[in-house]
């Protein structure tokens, strides 16, 4: 007589604290013209890296490129609002008002 393997699998709790990768966003300045970049990444040096090297399609031609501020966010929804809120007329005008642009 042949058993049959049981459907139901146990699950396990989930964790109940999990650690946080940090999401930055970020702006950076071309040094070759007075133009900037605003994004976001969750490892900051790899993607500064990438921009200068010319991997990013939008920013090759303007390379290269320096940071000039970076914000620290817990997740990465908070870091997306955050970069469309630096690309409005108002996180401009902030940005303008503190001299980061």
């Amino acid at each position: 007589m042949a058993f049959k393997r049981s459907t139901v699998r146990s699950r396990s709790a989930p964790p109940t604290s999990l650690p946080l990768m940090p999401y930055f966003v970020y702006i950076l300045k071309s040094e070759l013209e007075n133009s900037s970049y605003i994004g976001h990444t969750s490892n900051l040096d790899k993607r500064l890296i990438e921009h200068n090297s010319g991997k990013s399609l939008t920013t090759k031609r303007k390379k290269p490129w320096r940071l000039i501020y970076k914000e620290e966010c817990l997740t990465r929804s908070e870091a997306v609002l955050r970069e469309k809120y630096f690309k409005s007329i108002y996180g401009r005008m902030e940005l303008k008002a503190k001299g980061i642009l």
